[in-house]
């Protein structure tokens, strides 16, 4: 069991580590920021709290103090709470507000750093057993010490909880927005961990021994310490990530339209500004914009050979299944049109009642995203009516 709580505190030591060095790496362009100093320092402690909890896993005095680690990770955790909720009041608020709960936020850290430090050496902490900070071994001042420092981690997680959904719907700021609700998952989880601890003090001081699953409060603890340093840097790596995100899905999309287009091109070339296979792979959005517009002009030359009374019947007949809902049979009966057409062009028959005007039931092409939607839809339909012969 101990071993999974020392792992516990190295993974979570590890991740604040690594959020407190892929901040430093700004630190040239952001350090006159305020809330971007006062970030490091939510770091710096959170890393101080997670290296303590490593070492007093290892047993025995730090600095020639009996169980000096152990308040030191307390203390830096008290400390950690409050320099977290006075970054995300630095994040949602300006002015004297931000600054007034600061202090507010600050004094009570304080204060609750001061009375742990007393209830530590009323209570004889450095020649206690390690095990008394864990159970608290039914000693009154022990459990005054655990209790406090346990509701000193629940407060700021509640408060993080309640600020999070409505200063997220606040900020125009997309990555902020998406690190804010992070926030409140680790907030969740971080809560879960103070109240795990809560029933295993109270466990242990009645007598009660739930075995293994004292070690559930050193797994939140380590969960919601992950997402919260997730969410510590979210706001700086969030753009790129949503970038590399939006160009794969764009790739996919191009790919995915490419049935549809190669057939569109083989029956009418001169769609094709330039030879396929001209651009690079760099030029993804130009390719895919030319993709787009090259469908919808072979699409305008097959208007001859559309047989619009045939279309309805035959998508929704041959490729779309029962309950599918109606946007998808609207694609696949986009999809049985075109196919009956380059059909007809081949043989070339043109249909007596044809559609000679109009162009995908005539959708709004401004909107390139939704365009880009529509058109990868009717390429899936187009290409499972293949498959289907």
């Amino acid at each position: 069991m101990n071993t999974i709580r020392t792992l516990c505190f190295v993974i979570a030591a590890l991740s604040s580590y690594s959020a407190l060095v892929y901040r430093l790496c700004q630190v040239r362009r952001s350090w006159r920021d305020s809330a971007y100093r006062t970030l490091v320092v939510t770091l710096l402690l959170q890393c101080l709290t997670f290296t303590m909890g490593a070492v007093a896993m290892g047993g025995g005095s730090f600095l020639g103090v009996g169980n000096l680690a152990i308040l030191v990770m307390h203390l830096a955790a008290v400390a950690f709470c409050v320099s977290a909720q006075i970054i995300l009041l630095r994040w949602a608020t300006t002015g004297e507000e931000a600054a007034r709960k600061s202090r507010n936020w600050l004094v009570t850290g304080i204060v609750l750093d001061v009375v742990l430090v007393a209830l530590f050496l009323v209570a004889d902490g450095p020649d206690r057993p390690a095990s008394d900070f864990d159970t608290g071994s039914g000693r009154p001042l022990i459990l005054t010490y655990l209790l406090l420092f346990i509701v000193s981690q629940a407060v700021p997680c509640v408060t993080i909880f309640r600020q999070c959904g409505p200063y997220a719907r606040m900020t125009d700021n997309a990555s902020l927005r998406q690190a804010l609700r992070l926030l409140k998952v680790a907030a969740v989880v971080l809560f879960l961990y103070c109240a795990a601890r809560t029933v295993n003090i109270l466990t242990a001081a009645s007598g009660v021994d739930i075995g293994v699953w004292k070690v559930a409060a050193s797994v939140f603890s380590a969960a919601g310490i992950v997402l919260l340093s997730l969410s510590l840097t979210m706001s700086s790596w969030w753009a790129s990530v949503a970038g590399v995100a939006g160009w794969a899905r764009r790739y996919r999309a191009y790919r995915a339209l490419y049935p549809l287009w190669r057939d569109l091109y083989e029956s009418s070339p001169d769609i094709v500004l330039e030879p396929p296979g001209a651009a690079s792979v760099a030029d993804l959005d130009y390719r895919l914009h030319r993709r787009v517009v090259e469908i919808r002009d072979g699409w305008r030359d097959l208007r001859p050979y559309i047989d619009r009374t045939a279309g309805a019947a035959t998508g929704a007949g041959e490729g779309a299944e029962e309950g599918t809902p109606e946007e998808s049979r609207q694609a696949f009966t986009e999809a049985a049109q075109i196919r009956q057409a380059l059909s007809a062009k081949r043989a070339g028959t043109i249909p007596a009642d044809n559609a000679d005007a109009g162009d995908f039931e005539d959708r709004d092409t401004d909107n390139f995203t939704a365009e880009v939607a529509w058109l990868t839809k009717v390429a899936a339909a187009y290409s499972k009516l293949d498959k289907a012969g």
